[in-house]
């Protein structure tokens, strides 16, 4: 198996609802996705994907989704007051936890027909979380 990483740092904040703990406030964090592509036959050119596709489509993605937004549950109480004030967000179905985040990275590269395998989200130098494929090939 070949497999072609690619890391995209941006910063966004969040918070989690129904949570007992410092991360139940606003606050941010300069994250780091770290997005794994894999295939057991590369192209034309020996790759799996080249590194620049990655980062038009994922890279840019982030920009302009996640990047200095808050990222929220649409549910959130703060959605309104935030919205009102004109700031940027990205509202999510379920809590914007770093497990979350990560998923939503893996969804939008699969959904572009990338061969995505893993996706690591860096909340800080020291924590990550990830969301894995269950299937590869």
């Amino acid at each position: 198996m070949f497999c072609v990483t690619r890391q995209i740092d941006f910063c966004y904040g969040h918070r989690l609802l129904n949570y007992d703990g410092k991360c139940k406030n606003l606050h941010g964090h300069n994250g780091r996705a770290v997005i794994s592509i894999a295939s057991s036959e590369l192209d034309s050119l020996g790759m799996v994907l080249d590194f620049s596709d990655i980062k038009k489509t994922v890279s840019q993605w982030i920009d302009d989704h996640l990047d200095h937004r808050m990222i929220l549950h649409r549910d959130d109480p703060a959605v309104p007051f935030l919205t009102e004030l004109g700031e940027p967000l990205y509202l999510v179905d379920q809590n914007p936890t770093a497990e979350n985040i990560a998923k939503l990275i893996f969804d939008f590269a699969d959904g572009q027909g990338y061969p995505v395998t893993r996706v690591d989200l860096w909340e800080t130098r020291s924590c990550y979380a990830s969301y894995i494929s269950d299937t590869l090939g």
